[in-house]
């Protein structure tokens, strides 16, 4: 694992328990699977198949409060997915409206309150029975002109 920037994750993974452990965000995704850099200084790949979902977090004690869905349309821009995992589970996010930002071994979303522990969560796509789009937020082809000043400028004249 080189470089010393790493970032909090806990793996959820079918049938077992999650782990928690450090990644390297540019380097974490190998071809074999995750490598994790384990709480106890071991480094550890876990395979893609095994893993439901890679949450990157602010602390690894802190637990529940998570929301899976959005209560009202998200607000920031981007996709607005909703993720059926293998084992029938359902989580909605966000996630870049570039094709060129997704990765090849899954998808990176925000989830509904990143405001919580969880900011970001990763998925494997061998993780997934679906992945459908809801929405597009802050779509660039319904843009607002304002016109606003014409108007209010030649009212006077």
């Amino acid at each position: 694992m080189a470089g010393s920037t790493t970032k909090k994750a806990i793996i959820r993974r079918y049938d077992r328990e999650p782990l928690a452990g450090y990644v390297n965000p540019l380097s974490f995704l190998q071809p074999a699977g995750v490598e994790l850099l384990l709480q106890d200084g071991n480094i550890q790949t876990v395979p893609y198949f095994d893993i439901k979902s890679i949450a990157f977090v602010r602390e690894f004690d802190q637990g529940g409060g998570d929301r899976n869905l959005f209560q009202t349309r998200p607000k920031m821009e981007g996709l607005w997915v909703r993720l059926q995992f293998r084992d029938g589970d359902v989580l909605e996010g966000v996630m870049p409206n570039n094709l060129l930002q997704i990765e090849h071994y899954g998808f990176s979303i925000v989830p509904p309150d990143s405001t919580t522990n969880q900011q970001r969560i990763f998925v494997p796509r061998g993780s997934l029975k679906t992945v459908e789009v809801l929405g597009v937020v802050g779509s660039p082809l319904k843009r607002k002109v304002k016109t606003g000043d014409r108007e209010q400028g030649s009212l006077f004249e």
